[in-house]
């Protein structure tokens, strides 16, 4: 889940009040959130980069910040001033915002027109303008953390979209977005002042670390992406680096916002984010001016689409999905807190339903179930009565056993973590090092997005980007899953097969294998698999994986486990370049054994 930093004090002085750390955990709670941590930017730094207590210099008064976890659909709330304006309409203090685009002639308006070489590379662009906006520090602050925080979220680390903001006073439109060999683009980028060719731009930030992980999204296509103004100033070259002429700052005071992107609908749902978080500091409140592209066949759209959508939800299927009685005005109450405008429809059929309309901020509200839970989250998760529902039938010995291995792992002092069973085909064969044989990964037909493109056969993809994500994070990490894995398999009807899987995986400034090798002795030890001598069958043995074999561990550093002659698992340290491919800084040591296998006369 994204989290988000905040000011103690700017955020009780927003929301009208103050409060104990614990009302306001509870608070946040109500809400659907969660306060993660309460800090200071001292201990921030001192924990990034592994400082002690009086490395980090500074005033003795430390500024309380909490960092509040963010559900991952939650785009609106990825800035302080979404988190603000949220917290105080569930309040009451607030009324839903009405947003709205500038009243002016299409023929006034700003144009972006769109060549057709762009369609090679990243197809589409989104527009729109931000006039006499006003900065502090806190907020231009913000304005730029939020398109960290989006680019990190929705826009899956820029490959799908890229936001690119720009002083609209230090350019001119109208402006067209095209697709150059890099050899024609020349720009000074931002934070530079030397004027670089694109090829030799992208060679530059080869050492660049935040700049680099994005260099491969575009480096292997013959033409580059760029922005230029009318007249040719490059504004952008996305989603690599925006150029230095158009840079934004405090005294910016029209900003011209476009998002580049792969997925055209993402984008319009990140340029709707920006823009209505930061219209709240416009002279005109809430007010967004609108940017007309012309596509390379003719068509044109405005840009940005700030209209609430609407939809029909019969009562019940909002109380009786929540399993509690309320009437009408008391769900349409409710709703209002969470800043969906709803009033009773005035539909000629006997059943009572509620119309709502979702404001262009709440892109996570797509059906029925949705806006059942806003409204259990405002009626409050602890007040809605626990039922016991009768089931008959027993538990599965696969599931049992899965449970039995989850708690014993847990106990060794593993956090469980549970990860997409679908994952992009890169990250199961080239950043392991493996090589694909076509015999065991099941292929996605027609994938819609490049992170779903195969399902997984191995649970060690989702463990290390669990880690990545959370590189900063005190050490150890030691976490675990159990889940399935699908395998091709010919003797299945639908060709292939579902596989319980247990991984585990240790993280450390040393490689944790004596960690990870006592799990794979206390697992089977519980599962009352004796250890026996290599060759013997009536047990498990532990042998040294060929080289050849098993290619994301380290040679003379990975093991085999066998079990009654077949090979049930595997463990050892991760490959050096395996965590290179995943950008994760320190050593790990991992496990994955077959669940099935361990378990004695399954299929009876």
């Amino acid at each position: 889940m994204p989290k988000i930093s905040v000011g103690r004090d700017r955020l009780f002085k927003s929301l009208g009040r103050t409060y104990t750390e614990v009302e306001f955990d509870d608070f946040c709670s109500a809400y659907g959130l969660e306060l993660d941590e309460v800090t200071t930017e001292k201990a921030i730094i001192r924990k990034e980069k592994h400082l002690g207590n009086d490395d980090v210099e500074g005033e003795e008064e430390e500024e309380v910040i909490y960092k509040i976890e963010i559900g991952a659909n939650r785009y609106d709330l990825l800035c302080f001033e979404g988190l603000v304006q949220a917290l105080r309409i569930f309040q009451g203090l607030d009324e839903i915002p009405n947003y709205r685009v500038s009243n002016i002639p299409r023929d006034s308006m700003l144009k972006m027109h769109v060549k057709p070489e762009t369609c090679e590379i990243r197809p589409y662009v989104v527009c729109a303008v931000l006039r006499d906006i006003t900065f502090d520090e806190a907020s231009f602050k913000s304005f730029i953390d939020l398109q960290d925080k989006l680019h990190q979220n929705i826009c899956r680390r820029r490959t799908l979209v890229a936001i690119g903001t720009h002083d609209l006073d230090k350019i001119e439109g109208p402006f067209t977005y095209e697709a150059l060999p890099p050899t024609e683009i020349n720009f000074v980028p931002l934070k530079q002042a030397n004027s670089f060719r694109a090829d030799e731009l992208m060679k530059f930030y080869e050492s660049d670390v935040k700049l680099k992980k994005f260099l491969h999204i575009i480096e292997n296509s013959p033409v580059f992406p760029v922005i230029y103004d009318h007249n040719r100033t490059v504004l952008s070259m996305p989603p690599i680096i925006n150029g230095a002429h158009s840079a934004i700052s405090l005294e910016t005071k029209n900003v011209f916002i476009e998002c580049t992107a792969t997925d055209l609908t993402k984008a319009k749902i990140v340029l709707n984010t920006m823009v209505t978080m930061f219209s709240v500091y416009c002279e005109r409140k809430f007010e967004v001016e609108s940017v007309e592209v012309i596509s390379s066949d003719g068509n044109s759209s405005v840009y940005p689409d700030l209209s609430a959508s609407t939809m029909e939800v019969p009562l019940s299927k909002i109380t009786g999905r929540i399993g509690v009685s309320a009437d009408a005005n008391q769900v349409i109450s409710l709703l209002n807190k969470m800043q969906l405008q709803a009033k009773q429809s005035m539909s000629s059929t006997e059943e009572c339903s509620i119309n709502v309309s979702v404001p262009p901020t709440r892109s996570d509200i797509l059906a029925a179930c949705d806006v059942a839970e806003d409204f259990a989250i405002a009626y409050g998760f602890n007040d809605i009565p626990r039922t016991t529902r009768l089931v008959s039938g027993k538990q599965q010995t696969l599931s049992q056993i899965s449970d039995s291995i989850r708690l014993e792992v847990a106990h060794a002092g593993f956090t469980e973590v549970l990860t997409w069973i679908l994952c992009s085909y890169k990250e199961i064969f080239p950043m392991l090092n493996r090589k694909d044989d076509k015999s065991t990964a099941v292929l996605i037909g027609n994938p819609r997005s490049a992170d779903f493109e195969v399902t997984r056969t191995t649970l060690m993809p989702g463990l290390l980007k669990t880690v990545r994500e959370n590189n900063y994070h005190p050490k150890p990490i030691k976490i675990f899953e159990v889940g399935d894995v699908v395998l091709l398999d010919g003797m299945k009807d639908v060709g292939a097969t579902n596989r319980r899987h247990l991984a585990a995986l240790y993280c450390d400034d040393k490689s944790g294998f004596e960690e990870i090798h006592t799990l794979v002795l206390r697992i089977m030890e519980i599962m009352d698999k004796p250890c026996v001598p290599i060759g013997d069958s009536t047990g498990y043995y532990i042998t040294e994986t060929n080289k050849e074999d098993d290619p994301e561990f380290l040679q003379g550093r990975k093991g085999s486990i066998t079990l009654n002659g077949k090979c049930v698992g595997r463990f050892g340290i991760v490959h050096p370049e395996v965590l290179s491919n995943f950008d994760i800084d320190f050593p790990c040591s991992y496990m994955e054994l077959d669940i099935e296998y361990l378990i004695v006369d399954l299929k009876k």
